[in-house]
């Protein structure tokens, strides 16, 4: 995939099939979109073309600090890349480039830098300033300079309309099963195993301190059963992500992965965890035994799950 951070480093190409948007999360719906521009690039032997956005443009536009990623730009990248797309501009957004008008970016982006044969956009495609530009803006534009648009319809599971927004309520919520149906894959996480107390290990459960780029979006506090993913290895395991309350009264919230029958030094390494189901949220235990017990709980829970959802898997009990 050729990956370019400014406009300039395009070549104009008119013989183009490309989509743009924020495609946080990359979900079901948004694969649609990227399918159809790589199906119909590689039909017409045309070049397909992604543009993409970074930060977020909620961050900028509603100066929403607290805005998380579902994907990050690596997390992005390996994904558009798998599903085909050759080409990827990803425009910094900022304050300005929020004020450009829907004909300028059309006309001074897509036309005059990096040329299109066709557009293909979601059923709900917004852009440009105040989020004015949309669908019959881009045909106004193609009738006049020979490209055509295509609108991709809305996708739903069980009646609902899928979107970012409402993955990021389903993994608020601790749901990651919706979040997953609505995403056709795991929502993961990935970091660098980072040194901690220690504490698990003495209790007799040792788990891996995850250090997560800050912007990544982490689901509500709690216990989740999770395949835990290391270089071309899957293991299964349970995830904390919490602040430990039972050992400290405040503190960072921190996802510890606990990886079942695995006793291998990993620290410095990097570790991706598909989160599969919740189990529950983070509680305060008033001993370290009552929170061991509870481990032990949440192991064989962990357990039923990974052999309801996958029984070829040999799971050790």
């Amino acid at each position: 995939m050729k990956i370019y951070n400014d406009i300039s480093e395009v070549e104009l190409n008119k013989n183009t099939i490309l989509s743009l948007g924020t495609f946080d999360g990359i979900h079901i719906g948004h694969q649609q979109i990227i399918k159809t521009v790589v199906e119909k690039a590689s039909l017409n032997q045309r070049r397909n073309f992604l543009i993409t956005f970074y930060p977020h443009p909620r961050s900028i536009i509603s100066k929403d600090a607290s805005v998380k990623l579902l994907t990050t730009s690596e997390e992005k990248i390996s994904i558009l890349e798998t599903l085909g797309i050759k080409n990827l501009l990803i425009i910094k957004f900022t304050e300005e480039f929020s004020h450009i008008a829907p004909d300028d970016f059309i006309l001074n982006y897509i036309i005059n830098r990096i040329g299109v044969k066709e557009i293909v956009i979601g059923f709900d495609h917004h852009f440009g300033k105040g989020r004015s530009g949309n669908k019959d803006t881009l045909k106004k534009f193609g009738e006049k300079h020979d490209f055509t648009v295509s609108e991709i319809g809305e996708c739903k599971i069980n009646g609902e309309t899928v979107n970012s927004s409402k993955i990021r309520k389903a993994l608020a919520d601790g749901n990651v099963e919706t979040a997953n149906s609505f995403l056709g894959r795991y929502y993961s996480l990935s970091g660098t195993v980072v040194i901690g107390d220690k504490r698990g290990r003495k209790l007799g459960f040792p788990t891996a301190n995850i250090k997560i780029e800050n912007e990544k979006l982490l689901p509500s506090l709690g216990i989740y059963a999770i395949e835990a993913v290391l270089g071309k290895e899957k293991f299964y395991g349970l995830l904390s992500i919490g602040r430990r309350p039972t050992f400290y009264d405040s503190g960072e919230i921190i996802p510890e992965a606990y990886i079942f029958d695995f006793d291998r030094d990993i620290y410095g390494g990097k570790i991706t965890v598909n989160l599969v189901e919740r189990i529950r949220g983070e509680e305060k235990f008033n001993t370290a035994d009552e929170l061991v017990s509870q481990m032990k709980k949440d192991k064989e829970t962990g357990f039923e799950i990974f052999s309801r959802i996958n029984s070829a898997a040999q799971v050790k009990f």
